[in-house]
């Protein structure tokens, strides 16, 4: 009765205005976004123009050959993602692809690649084989419409395992790859999100996960005969990552908060069925890696969003040096068969970069493989976030990263942007983001910010906006305006909020329930009603909202997020807002902006529109990224009251 009293009241207000212009169908035609080809504006008055930022190119996805040979990466540079490589030993950069785009790499049998690509961000992959020189490549797994996940490749490269929704287009199963003849056979039936995540050295057991909400049940899975075995199933949701087998198969380590609050490294005997710590961090873990020959363990805590290296050579039971690199986020993993770590390190003023460390070497020294192509842009300049913490009303701990310019274009005090992540299991990170460092260029601040819910900060944390709770979020956007304003460090009058995906919901969301808190909102990707948009996820995202949300088919859960909507409260948004969303989006279907777009317009509110055709859950061909963000900067320039 709610829901239908609910879509009543939506269905006058839109009604409403159907004498006026506001009434014309969502989308208009001049909604629907035809990117001009990239090019760079002049710098005005020592002003670079956003553009610049955006074309700087970081290493993305990065993995060495199974030789060691060679190294590849995913890059942009060409207008949408395609793979690149290049000798170790240095050279010139090669392209591999040059498709509609590639999603995801993967270091293939010897002398090959395998890589995932969708079609125009519609999550739905195929997975192909390419040789280590691009000449020759061969489809291993078709196209089709199912949803897949990469999972794990044997120790010897010659079978690999994915997760697909083929059986029934609900449900993720496990299937098995041969490589050599291309067929793939499903190994185990699930029910809801089963997922591939270590393949044990010279056996048969895959360890897989079992989406569990903000956490995972754990198992083993044996390849040859189907059969399942639970390994880790509590009853409070807890979360079992990273897992790295011992070369001799007889257990694995993980990262698990299973029974502390920030994660712990543990070792899982399989033989014995036993879990024992190894190592309390204080922290999270980011990631954990084994070296091939099991001597060296790695492992990355996430400190205030900044990442940690830490390492420990398990023969001796002592930690060891590490090398000195950016203040920022990083991602590692071995290499081959030596004990080589590929690191992925991205800050502000390196803005990504792919090392390597030869653990076996006496120097501790990392080795740039692929550097940061920053054309025209001074990344000495460009602003460190300071972490800063503050409690929300009811006592939660707060945090975020917080950019300051260091000059003033009009001598005020700076408007400020807070930045909502998505997910919401997610965490702001300090590493380069175009967005931010243009924004801090032309004088104003950012605030990325880490809402209840939040990962990064311990379990306790993360598990503040589970279900019911979700209504106490919103309240955080405004406690850390609040906060804002009490700093002294930024001019409290002028502070803009906006996000992408669950950001993009929760700006909807505080432009609603605050309308006169923001002077501007960008809404990215984001939900409007979350009744449609639970009903209509993706498979993935299914498997895993009906744990952290509830299952809306129950009817209480239908009332309780029918009510929670943003869509309730379109007619109270009175601050302008640009959103943005991609046609074929599989996550987020665009007709939750669509809803949303035309409800403002019909209560005579005003809002800028950008929808893509041809992009899907985000924006990732790069002519699409430069005319939205040079949008979305004008955008916040003219509410700030900042000459361009």
């Amino acid at each position: 009765m709610e829901h239908m009293m609910r879509a009543l009241i939506l269905s006058l207000l839109l009604s409403s205005g159907a004498a006026g212009a506001g009434a014309a169908q969502t989308p208009r035609p001049e909604d629907i976004v035809k990117a001009e080809p990239v090019s760079l504006a002049p710098t005005q008055d020592g002003k670079l123009d956003v553009t610049r930022f955006l074309l700087v190119q970081s290493p993305r996805g990065a993995a060495l050959s199974a030789e060691g040979t060679h190294i590849a990466w995913i890059s942009d540079i060409t207008g949408s993602p395609q793979i690149w490589t290049m000798p170790v030993s240095g050279g010139f950069p090669d392209q591999l692809t040059y498709g509609s785009g590639v999603d995801w790499l993967e270091p293939g049998p010897s002398g090959h690649w395998l890589y995932g690509a969708d079609t125009d961000g519609d999550e739905r992959i195929g997975m192909h084989l390419l040789t280590i020189d691009g000449n020759k490549e061969r489809t291993i797994v078709e196209k089709s419409p199912a949803f897949r996940s990469f999972g794990a490749w044997s120790r010897d490269r010659r079978r690999f395992a994915y997760s697909s929704t083929e059986r029934n287009g609900t449900d993720f199963d496990i299937y098995v790859t041969d490589v050599e003849t291309g067929q793939s056979r499903r190994v185990y039936d699930g029910k809801g999100g089963f997922y591939a995540a270590a393949w044990q050295p010279g056996g048969d057991l895959i360890a897989v996960n079992e989406t569990r909400g903000g956490g995972n049940n754990l198992h083993l899975l044996n390849a040859a005969t189907g059969e399942m075995t639970t390994v880790f199933e509590p009853k409070t949701i807890a979360e079992y990552s990273s897992i790295a087998w011992k070369p001799d198969g007889s257990g694995f380590y993980l990262s698990t908060n299973q029974s502390s609050d920030y994660h712990e490294i543990a070792f899982y005997d399989v033989g014995r069925a036993r879990l024992e710590t190894i190592i309390k961090p204080g922290f999270d873990v980011g990631q954990i890696a084994l070296s091939p020959d099991g001597r060296y363990l790695v492992w990355t805590t996430i400190e205030t969003g900044f990442s940690r290296l830490h390492a420990r050579d398990l023969s001796t039971g002592h930690d060891i040096p590490v090398p000195k690199l950016p203040s920022g986020t990083m991602s590692v993993q071995f290499a081959g068969e030596r004990p080589m770590l590929l690191i992925s390190a991205n800050s502000p003023t390196t803005a990504g970069e792919v090392l390597s460390w030869d653990m076996s070497a006496k120097d501790v020294a990392a080795r740039v493989l692929v550097p940061t192509d920053a054309p025209g842009l001074d990344l000495s300049q460009m602003v460190v976030p300071e972490p800063v913490r503050f409690a929300a009303r009811d006592g939660a701990p707060l945090t975020g990263l917080l950019y300051l310019p260091t000059t003033s274009p009009d001598g005020r005090k700076p408007p400020v942007f807070m930045r909502i992540h998505g997910g919401p299991s997610a965490y702001a990170t300090p590493g380069f983001s175009a967005d931010i460092q243009y924004y801090v260029a032309r004088g104003i601040a950012v605030l990325d910010f880490n809402y209840r819910g939040s990962t990064g900060q311990g379990k306790t944390f993360e598990q503040l906006n589970d279900r019911e709770k979700k209504v106490d979020e919103v309240g955080d956007l405004a406690d850390a305006a609040e906060w804002l304003r009490k700093s002294g460090r930024v001019d409290g009058t002028r502070i803009a909020v906006g996000g992408g995906s669950y950001g993009g919901y929760l700006t909807n969301q505080a432009l609603g329930t605050y309308p006169d808190m923001f002077v501007a909102g960008v809404s990215i990707v984001g939900v409007s009603d979350w009744v449609t948009a639970l009903e209509q996820a993706s498979p993935g995202l299914k498997a895993a909202d009906k744990l952290e949300f509830g299952d809306i088919a129950d009817p209480k859960v239908r009332a309780f997020f029918a009510k929670l909507s943003p869509i309730n409260n379109v007619a109270k948004i009175s601050t302008p807002m640009l959103v943005m969303h991609g046609a074929n989006d599989p996550r987020d279907p665009v007709a939750e902006s669509d809803r949303l777009v035309e409800g403002i317009r019909a209560n005579g509110g005003t809002v800028t529109y950008l929808r893509f055709p041809d992009e899907g859950h985000g924006i990732a061909r790069l002519a699409n990224r430069v005319h939205g963000y040079r949008r979305i900067a004008a955008f916040l320039e003219d509410r700030f009251g900042l000459s361009r």
